[in-house]
């Protein structure tokens, strides 16, 4: 299995993206020395793509196969591929606050530590449906690990579209979002503007 080992706020810092939107605190203290190269509309289009996968942990060949399902579905193609990476396990995961980053929420997945209706799941890009109850397993409620996450993300703030409950370690998903609840820093029109070339 690939696995993404980038230091997380040197790409930050690449890309220009905030750490916060991946879920870490801390922030890099050096600064980007770019002369001021103007940058082609193919080097935009392509950091926009470098942006949402590293965003939410997705390497190139996957992410190539959220865009041509998004391109096959009803409706515009960037809302729908940024509805599907929204809606995949780790990341409702992190978003219900039950890990403090998208990686830990990832490695709770692969450590069968959840249930999506009842049933374990072990796939972290498993795309989560309208009404889809996800908790955590109750052997695995007691764990230090996850009292400590929940002392980090208790002051997170939960998006509209799901409904949690952070005693119980479980949470329901209202429904699917719209781009307007998503809060990802990418221009999804230009990604699918790279791959429809």
């Amino acid at each position: 299995m690939a696995v993404n080992r980038v230091p997380v706020l040197k790409r930050c810092r690449s890309l220009g993206l905030e750490p916060s939107y991946l879920g870490y605190d801390k922030k890099s203290k050096r600064e980007l020395k770019r002369t001021n190269r103007k940058v082609s509309e193919y080097g935009l289009q392509l950091r926009e793509k470098q942006k949402a996968k590293f965003i939410y942990g997705v390497l190139e060949k996957p992410f190539h196969n959220y865009y041509e399902k998004a391109d096959r579905m009803r409706g515009m193609t960037g809302t729908n591929l940024m509805v599907m990476l929204e809606t995949r396990l780790d990341n409702i995961i992190f978003r219900m606050g039950f890990a403090r980053t998208r990686r830990e929420a990832r490695q709770l997945v692969g450590h069968k530590f959840v249930l999506v209706n009842g049933r374990q799941v072990k796939v972290a890009s498993y795309l989560v449906k309208a009404g889809d109850i996800i908790e955590i397993k109750e052997k695995n409620k007691g764990y230090q690990r996850m009292k400590d996450i929940l002392e980090v993300t208790g002051g997170r703030l939960v998006p509209d579209w799901l409904d949690v409950d952070a005693e119980k370690l479980q949470g329901t998903v209202k429904e699917l979002p719209s781009r307007e609840q998503i809060d990802v820093p990418v221009d999804e029109m230009l990604i699918v503007e790279l791959y429809s070339k």
